[in-house]
């Protein structure tokens, strides 16, 4: 347990910015799942997630949740995968 008033607050803000990510982490995970299902199923509907997976993962850098190589390397793969199931 924090002692001093200073450990206190950063306990809090920790705990504040733990919920923050965790939701974003959540989110990206959604999106990243439902345009790999998407491709399965109908290539059309990947195509049209597209820009909004990637706008979700550049979101997620910009707010710190994610390294920006990681969210490259999503992007990357998810673009590939809806690319590929559209032949």
């Amino acid at each position: 347990m924090a002692n001093t008033k200073q450990a206190k607050k950063r306990a809090a803000q920790n705990l504040r910015q733990r919920v923050r990510n965790r939701s974003v982490a959540t989110q990206v995970r959604h999106v990243v799942r439902d345009i790999r299902q998407a491709a399965v199923e109908k290539a059309e509907a990947a195509q049209g997630m597209l820009t909004s997976v990637i706008s979700e993962l550049d979101r997620a850098v910009r707010k710190g949740v994610l390294h920006r190589n990681t969210a490259a390397r999503l992007k990357s793969r998810v673009t590939r995968t809806a690319a590929a199931k559209k032949k």
